[in-house]
């Protein structure tokens, strides 16, 4: 699991009651706001981020503790959806005791924000800016979770993501620089050659000059 990133959309979570059916509602993820993170990179979501992964089987888990499901896609009491804000999260709170805690927390407003565990698919990074921007396209998603710290990021993940990227991109500097160099090495022994045989035909015209004097 240490692969997996995290991130929070700080929106706030709502409690919605239905007869006896209790259901928490909000945002795990926001797109296309900036967020800072660690002052190493700034990132933001695209939307389309999660339309790959709304058809996976994803939990929904308080604090991301995975021994602690309130909620799960597959069995229809987590729904996720994505509209123009961002990831829409429904969670149908279970009468188990993190449930009811949760439940109780959330209507107090002790535990008012959201996250969600991920790992990316597809990404962009920009270097032209300080600090880099990295553009999150695709992200293939583990989990929803109410939090009692929606600030927490993790930056572990995206700094190596960036290391990668930096990488790659000198690697493919110095491919390109060797393509520069075998094409310029290539060149210069077209020339060579042309060279050569622009001398020996002159001096096969010289001979027939003399010749020809005589």
């Amino acid at each position: 699991m240490i692969d997996i990133e995290r991130r929070s959309a700080g929106l706030g979570l709502e409690v919605r009651a239905d007869n006896d059916k209790r259901t928490l509602v909000g945002y795990a993820a926001v797109f296309e706001r900036l967020t800072n993170i660690g002052s190493y990179f700034q990132e933001k979501l695209s939307p389309g981020a999660f339309s790959d992964a709304l058809d996976g089987d994803v939990r929904a888990l308080v604090d991301h503790d995975p021994g602690r499901v309130v909620g799960r896609t597959k069995s229809g009491t987590l729904r996720l959806s994505e509209d123009g804000v961002g990831l829409r999260v429904e969670i149908d709170v279970p009468n188990t005791s993190d449930g009811n805690d949760l439940w109780e927390l959330v209507s107090r407003g002790d535990i008012s924000g959201m996250s969600f565990g991920f790992r990316v698919k597809k990404e962009t990074w920009d270097e032209t800016v300080s600090p880099p921007m990295r553009t999150i396209e695709k992200v293939e998603l583990h989990e929803v979770s109410a939090v009692a710290w929606p600030a927490y990021e993790d930056t572990t993940i995206g700094v190596r993501s960036l290391e990668a990227f930096r990488a790659g991109a000198e690697d493919a500097t110095a491919v390109e620089q060797r393509k520069a160099e075998n094409r310029a090495a290539a060149e210069r022994r077209i020339a060579e050659k042309r060279a050569a045989m622009e001398q020996k035909f002159r001096g096969i015209q010289s001979q027939s000059d003399g010749q020809g004097a005589s």
